[in-house]
């Protein structure tokens, strides 16, 4: 059985401004940040936070993290957020667990990895499926490191999605439609327990904005599609000079003519029924870049009376065909998907 590797990387970046700050200090702090000045952010934030104001802390400890305004030192960025979660500023909880994995520090980012995909936040729910699928700092669970993964690759995150390709070919089919099973009510779950998070906590608790760095996974099957990015966060800030930015985003593989001939295989999966050429379409175009492995394969519009089916395929096996079903209908909550062979 082959371990899913994490390779080190830079924790997506963002700043936090509360809605109404106890300190006008902190939005001088993020404006100097935006224009660069690294400095003179730090200065505006440092008195806030030692007053207790959580963004100031959290902003502290971005900058800490980066060495942005003052000397990288992890061990200080985590002290900072760590100020910042206890007052229940979700971002800076997140960001700790996200910090505490990359240092090594596996056990003490374990309980803010559940605590942050427990509440459906993608990066988390990235990393502690890779846990769960290695079995080596947390307890061996496959059903739920394949349901968390496909969480979190539905939510746009390419390193996710690449992973659940490589899981596939380890973790058997039922326990992979068990896991799929469970990610249906992980969605669930996971939104009330942010809505009761975000009710309970008078601070800024929005969704951090992602700039994204490569994280490096095993090589995988499907081929890359204009997905293959980190779904974007609302309130994004522009990259941070000398950081990395997101790889340039590639376009989407056109839609094989529905004229094409099969690969190989018999099998194929059934995603719906059109009176309209133009909505099947549209709904392939959608499906292929959502679901992982899909763009890979051939689409179809088989004539059935008024209507034309959509299919995509071929696939090998039955089994190989189940699985993509189970992706799709994972991916899309609500679509259908059979398996036919014509």
């Amino acid at each position: 059985m082959r371990t899913l590797s994490l390779h080190p990387f830079a924790i997506a970046v963002c700043l936090a401004v509360a809605a109404q700050p106890a300190f006008a200090d902190v939005k001088a702090g993020v404006d100097a940040w935006s224009n660069g000045d690294f400095d003179g952010a730090v200065k505006e934030w440092r008195e806030p936070a030692r007053k207790g104001d959580a963004d100031a802390q959290f902003n502290l400890g971005q900058a800490y993290k980066l060495g942005r305004g003052v000397k990288q030192d992890f061990n200080l960025a985590a002290d900072w957020y760590q100020r910042a979660a206890k007052q229940g500023h979700l971002q800076a909880a997140d960001s700790l667990g996200h910090l505490y994995h990359y240092q090594g520090k596996v056990k003490e980012a374990l309980p803010y990895l559940e605590t942050s995909a427990a509440r459906g936040e993608p990066r988390a729910q990235y990393l502690l499926a890779t846990e769960l699928f290695n079995g080596v700092n947390a307890a061996k669970n496959w059903v739920r490191a394949y349901a968390l993964m496909t969480r979190a690759s539905a939510s746009g995150l390419a390193p996710a999605s690449r992973s659940l390709a490589e899981m596939d070919k380890y973790i058997p089919l039922e326990q992979r439609q068990q896991g799929v099973v469970l990610a249906g009510e992980i969605e669930k779950s996971s939104a009330q327990v942010r809505a009761a998070q975000i009710a309970g906590f008078p601070i800024n608790t929005k969704a951090p904005v992602a700039v994204a760095q490569k994280v490096d996974v095993p090589a995988s099957q499907p081929a890359a599609t204009a997905d293959d990015q980190p779904a974007g966060f609302p309130g994004t800030i522009p990259p941070i000079a000398g950081e990395q930015s997101p790889e340039p985003t590639k376009a989407p593989a056109k839609a094989h003519p529905r004229t094409a001939a099969p690969v190989s295989g018999k099998w194929r999966i059934q995603l719906g029924a059109f009176g309209s050429e133009a909505n099947a379409n549209k709904l392939w175009a959608s499906l292929k870049s959502r679901v992982s492995g899909l763009s890979g394969s051939s689409h179809y519009l088989v004539p059935a009376g008024n209507v034309s089916r959509l299919q995509a395929g071929p696939f090998a096996s039955r089994a190989d065909a189940d699985a993509m079903c189970s992706k799709v209908k994972a991916a899309a909550v609500g679509q259908g998907c059979l398996v036919v062979a014509p």
